[in-house]
């Protein structure tokens, strides 16, 4: 990969699409590639190593601005991993959380299910608890 590559190129490598990468240009996540006479974008291997470090933290769902961060980290080879670690911990712990969220979410939409008979009767614990819970959002 010691050539340049253009965007489509540099998108099967790295993984990140041609509009993702564009984006990461737009917004100075990455630096502009240089730009040929036709005004192709043309890639070198530095920034398709990026272009796969931002798609490695994103399918670890790492936000944008905790990507900016890292990706400042990891270009600094004299940082201390400490730094690194606080990052991904936040992120772990966020993670988490949202976890604890959906793990409820089921639980309680299981107990639902497990309420409504399913037959062919009106009545449905499923529809009453929504409802429920509709009229104590609008009672302020």
């Amino acid at each position: 990969m010691g050539e340049r590559l253009t965007i489509g190129e540099a998108a099967a490598a790295s993984g990140a699409s041609a509009k993702m990468i564009r984006h990461y240009e737009s917004i100075g996540l990455i630096e502009a590639p240089v730009r040929g006479e036709n005004n192709y974008r043309f890639y070198d291997p530095r920034l398709i190593h990026e272009l796969g470090f931002i798609h490695r933290a994103r399918d670890l769902g790492f936000s944008i601005a905790d990507i900016r961060v890292l990706l400042s980290l990891w270009r600094d080879r004299q940082r201390p991993s400490g730094e690194v670690k606080a990052v991904a911990l936040a992120h772990l712990a966020a993670l988490d959380a949202k976890v604890a969220g959906l793990q409820a979410m089921s639980a309680q939409l299981r107990h639902l299910v497990v309420c409504c008979h399913g037959d062919n009767r009106p009545d449905c614990p499923i529809l009453d608890d929504l409802a429920a819970q509709g009229n104590r959002a609008t009672a302020f």
